[in-house]
């Protein structure tokens, strides 16, 4: 007998977002999140957007099912594996991205925030290390899942949660721009009204590809599942949830950074985690590159302009947390919470313990191999004139030094945007049209952590 379908996680958060009467219904947060996400919707007016379309589509299509040969951190079949335990979204603790913490710390942390549901997910409890941890969790992944959530529908179809008409304002953002709904459902056949197609639009590639490759083994809370179940139902159904742009990569980047911020050590590795995180959507067949991207492109923004306390982003009120006025001093309060309840476990102080890994994040060279593969998927150029320019990160988009100064701080915010501006990957890729929200596209924060962190 099929069980009735409940929602995913990231279904729930995308409502939540955009449906009439939310709390975080069209914020000043998520106009800022549409304009810097709207390229995607001009893509099809032009050659070199249609041809990022359609490298879009194959490039997905071959990490699902394993013949791009992806560097990555597993053999194939158990990254497989890992992608279907990160269907489940652990938000609150960020407890199922800590093996990047190391096997050790990471162990210690796991054990302290555990997740525990009697119904596979749709009843859950989770542990936090401290208030202040718990607050800074919830008050971060509050702000960047709203503004992930904003654009489901908007770019889709143009709503606020699949009927009701955005604002004025944001239709302004999609008008300006010149941008149609729909592009991903258009551009790989699958418009709305057609067969198997997403209702709102922009269907996933389990819904537009020819065929799924089959996953099966146990989920996050050791039930046998199989991603059919996590796409289709019972257990998630994202059939009705548009694809662009990526919840789970923004929730993965977004707690992952919280994270390192906790132990700056072990940022290369916590930041490695979260490129795992995200591309696990494509292998499970949830979402294509570009949606990992814009997620990913989202939190790196978003949680920049928490650390410079920028006006909207702080002192917001979010369901389920408390405001956070000034966002630098509550990462530094949360860390000494963290260190403070971490170390008995650890029976050491937290940055030794966080050196003993022996997982599959302890080697420097793989990391650094598979986060790089990450970084533009070897989509093709979409603006020229930026991929032939080395950005100025100091005067386009000065906060994002903030991101390696919260970690680093023996670092000025010039020297920071100078190690980002140094390390950046290529550019001219689909969001990257020249604007501050299209650089963080753009950044190689795992080069730029190695480099504030060599002697």
């Amino acid at each position: 007998m099929r069980l009735p379908n409940r929602p995913s996680l990231c279904a729930i958060l995308a409502i939540a977002a955009v449906s009439p009467g939310a709390a975080f219904a069209q914020t000043a947060t998520n106009l800022e999140a549409l304009r810097g996400l709207v390229p995607v919707s001009v893509l099809g007016a032009t050659t070199a957007g249609k041809a990022a379309l359609a490298s879009d589509e194959s490039v997905t299509a071959a990490i699902q099912d394993g013949s791009a040969k992806q560097p990555t951190l597993l053999p194939f079949v158990q990254q497989q594996q890992q992608a279907l335990r990160d269907a489940f979204i652990t938000s609150g603790n960020g407890t199922e991205l800590a093996d990047g913490l190391g096997s050790r710390l990471g162990g210690v942390y796991q054990s302290l925030t555990a997740y525990s549901s009697p119904d596979d997910g749709t009843t859950k409890t989770f542990k936090n290390v401290a208030p202040s941890v718990a607050n800074l969790f919830a008050y971060t992944s509050g702000l960047t899942s709203s503004d992930a959530g904003s654009g489901k529908f908007f770019f889709s179809n143009g709503t606020m949660n699949g009927k009701k008409p955005v604002s004025a304002a944001a239709t302004a953002i999609m008008t300006a721009a010149g941008g149609v709904t729909d592009i991903f459902g258009s551009s790989t056949g699958h418009p709305i009204g057609s067969s198997g197609a997403d209702p709102f639009g922009d269907s996933r590639p389990f819904q537009t590809e020819p065929s799924l490759t089959p996953i099966k083994g146990p989920d996050f809370f050791g039930v046998m599942a199989t991603n059919h179940d996590y796409l289709y139902g019972p257990i998630q159904n994202l059939t009705t949830n548009p694809s662009f742009p990526s919840g789970h990569t923004t929730y993965g980047y977004t707690e992952s950074l919280v994270l390192a911020f906790m132990v700056p050590t072990r940022y290369s590795q916590q930041i490695t985690r979260a490129a795992e995180y995200g591309n696990d959507r494509i292998v499970l067949g949830a979402h294509y590159a570009m949606d990992v991207i814009a997620g990913r492109t989202l939190a790196l923004h978003d949680v920049a302009q928490m650390l410079a306390n920028k006006p909207d982003y702080v002192d917001a009120t979010l369901k389920g947390s408390k405001p956070i006025a000034d966002y630098p001093a509550a990462v530094t309060a949360a860390r000494a919470d963290f260190d403070a309840a971490l170390q008995p476990g650890c029976k050491m102080a937290v940055p030794a313990c966080a050196s003993e890994d022996t997982g599959r994040f302890a080697n420097p060279a793989a990391n650094e191999a598979f986060y790089e593969s990450t970084q533009t998927y070897g989509l093709p150029v979409v603006y020229p004139k930026t991929a032939a320019m080395v950005e100025d990160v100091g005067k386009i988009a000065p906060e994002a030094g903030y991101l390696l100064t919260i970690a680093f701080p023996s670092l000025t915010l010039s020297q920071a945007d100078d190690i980002l501006t140094a390390t950046e990957g290529p550019g001219g890729g689909f969001l990257d049209n020249g604007s501050a929200f299209g650089l963080y596209s753009r950044l190689d924060l795992f080069k730029a952590v190695q480099k504030a962190a060599a002697p």
